[in-house]
């Protein structure tokens, strides 16, 4: 069984963006120390623009062969013009709204997200699948997340959009490691107790 694993960038305080979902204020914390975390542990994450950027283009994908996010983080890319973000990965976005693919290697889910992502879980391969976001996505899949990995940016927000949009629930991970960097970002990966 492939693991899923929600990799996501997250404030202090737990959220991963301001109310509206914007978080580029955390941008200001990709420095060469971190970016260079970022291209050699997951180039994978990267999208395809910023890869070709940073003499990735050609990269192997160490981590996911496949990608699932939101239609908000989604509608970013549209709204920059880009159909396939991450064209080094199979894309699914999970939307009710957005109608047909307007890219062949978008598939949209728009039916019973649970149920195809079990048969993503199901699949041979060697590599897992990166549950990109966004925050309802994130609650709605909860149950089949395996690993955390998250990016905790040295800012409180006070209020915006969580890292989970669920309904109260105890779901335990344990700790399996830190890792600090000198502009004080943390990254901090959990693994799913079943």
């Amino acid at each position: 069984m492939r693991k899923l694993t929600y990799y996501v960038a997250c404030s202090i305080d737990g959220f991963i963006g301001d109310p509206q979902g914007d978080a580029s204020s955390m941008f200001a914390f990709l420095d060469e120390e971190f970016l260079g975390h970022l291209a050699s542990t997951y180039p994978d994450t990267i999208p395809a623009q910023g890869r070709e950027a940073m003499g990735l283009k050609d990269a192997e994908n160490p981590n996911f062969d496949s990608v699932i996010q939101g239609r908000g983080s989604y509608q970013l890319a549209l709204d920059a013009g880009i159909t396939s973000p991450y064209g080094h990965l199979r894309e699914f976005v999970a939307s009710r709204t957005l109608g047909a693919s307007p890219d062949p290697n978008v598939e949209v889910i728009d039916g019973d997200l649970v149920a195809r992502v079990r048969r993503l879980k199901a699949e041979d391969s060697k590599l897992g699948i990166w549950l990109c976001g966004g925050s309802r996505i994130a609650g709605e899949l909860l149950d089949e997340i395996d690993e955390l990995v998250i990016k905790t940016y040295p800012q409180v927000y006070g209020t915006g959009m969580p890292m989970f949009g669920a309904d109260f629930s105890v779901t335990d991970f344990s700790l399996e490691s830190v890792r600090t960097f000198a502009n004080g970002v943390l990254v901090r990966t959990y693994a799913r107790k079943r």
